[in-house]
């Protein structure tokens, strides 16, 4: 077989047996003791597809049943995957794609206005009950911040609205916006814990349905709003801008535009707390399963890039942290509750097994990319003047300490 040849030439750690259509098992093993995986492939046409596209091929092969794991678990493919992708990814295999993906990723992720809402309905207009049955209860669906290793989900996602709460600096006077809101959570925590005034601008119709909604029960509908629109349409101005969780879907051709805007937006002692899942190594670009089937238009940048960006618009960066195994507990923890209502999901308005499949591939993969791959989230503190915060860091410190964890309101069910 043809994959298998190809595989063992570049193959280090554990074990992978490939069970061919015909029913032949051709054993692809490295140098060093690791995991042993079984899959196998159900037509003739499948390994001919992951030898010339393996990166677009894998998932699309899981999604479709015709490859499969014995022992069910699609994890345990892919962590093996993840420990033998550097080799992988140094190979001539897989380096065509690379070169491709680098030339080609200006147009894939162009995200003008229209074209971007399409993009994000695309994801996150599913039917609304599906992300109550693996997020959190806030349903918070971006990187949790774990105090302790043992941390439950609620507090990791808790945790992480204090984070960046403290990061902000927020007054009682001050006016918010929050870029890309999602489902309200953390423009509610804000205004709750502050007493300031937020706005939350997001391109899913859902997720404006729910905010408002939320907002209206808290009886916040006052001093919280949510606007079904693109950030860039944006005209008021803000001592306060937060964005977690929508820099990914903004595409490398838009960073000059988008923090353009956040400089214009920013009143002059202004501060924004930017947070992103990004890449430990230079610009490149989206992985093709995930830009065709979950994020279109989306990337993870690299930090040099951003920053170029941001140096461009004029800004200064006050402060940068680095969340490194962070996304991986995250994407855990949802795998896990996803996996626990598989069959809820599949029973979902337009849902189907094919769907579980794909979303069962997608936050499996991710979890790997985290964990043995090249990805991390970045927390980025960006200011119009040098002198719009306090000289060192402790006031954060002093911030969170004097806040407590308690359990977030759960979303109303819909």
């Amino acid at each position: 077989m043809l994959l298998a040849r190809i595989l063992r030439g570049m193959w280090r750690t554990g074990t992978l047996t490939i069970v061919d259509a015909a029913g032949a098992i051709h054993r692809v093993e490295g140098g060093t003791p690791g995991p042993e995986v079984t899959i196998r492939i159900h037509d003739r046409a499948t390994p001919r597809r992951l030898a010339l596209s393996p990166r677009l091929a894998i998932g699309e092969s899981y999604m479709n049943g015709t490859l499969t794991v014995d022992d069910g678990r699609v994890y345990d493919f892919l962590d093996l995957l993840g420990l033998n992708m550097a080799a992988m990814e140094r190979s001539w295999w897989l380096a065509w794609s690379f070169r491709i993906q680098r030339v080609t990723r200006w147009i894939q992720q162009r995200n003008p206005i229209g074209r971007a809402q399409r993009n994000v309905a695309h994801h996150y207009d599913l039917n609304g009950a599906l992300y109550s049955l693996f997020l959190d209860r806030d349903r918070q669906y971006s990187c949790a911040y774990f105090p302790t290793p043992e941390a439950s989900l609620e507090v990791a996602q808790a945790a992480k609205k204090r984070h960046i709460l403290a990061k902000l600096r927020v007054q009682p006077h001050h006016k918010v916006l929050d870029i890309g809101s999602g489902w309200g959570g953390l423009g509610l925590y804000i205004a709750r814990e502050s007493g300031a005034d937020v706005t939350g601008v997001t391109l899913s119709s859902e997720q404006h349905a729910v905010s408002t909604e939320r907002a209206a029960n808290e009886g916040l509908g006052g001093r919280v709003r949510f606007k079904l629109q693109d950030y860039r349409l944006e005209t008021e101005h803000y001592e306060r801008i937060v964005s977690v969780g929508m820099f990914e879907h903004v595409g490398a051709s838009h960073y000059d535009e988008y923090f353009a805007k956040v400089r214009d937006l920013l009143s002059d002692d202004g501060v924004m707390v930017l947070h992103s899942i990004g890449r430990m190594e230079p610009p490149g670009g989206t992985n093709p399963w995930i830009r065709k089937y979950i994020f279109p238009g989306g990337y993870t940048p690299a930090l040099s890039e951003v920053l170029a960006a941001v140096e461009r618009a004029g800004l200064w960066v006050t402060d940068v942290e680095i969340l490194r195994l962070h996304y991986a507990e995250t994407l855990r923890h949802w795998r896990d509750r996803f996996m626990q209502n598989r069959e809820q999901v599949k029973h979902l308005a337009g849902l189907d097994e094919r769907f579980c499949r794909m979303w069962e591939f997608y936050l499996a993969a991710c979890e790997m990319s985290f964990r043995h791959m090249n990805q991390m989230v970045f927390q980025l503190q960006i200011t119009k003047r040098q002198d719009a915060l306090p000289l060192t860091r402790d006031y954060m410190f002093e911030d969170e300490r004097r806040r407590d964890l308690p359990l977030p309101r759960p979303v109303a069910a819909e």
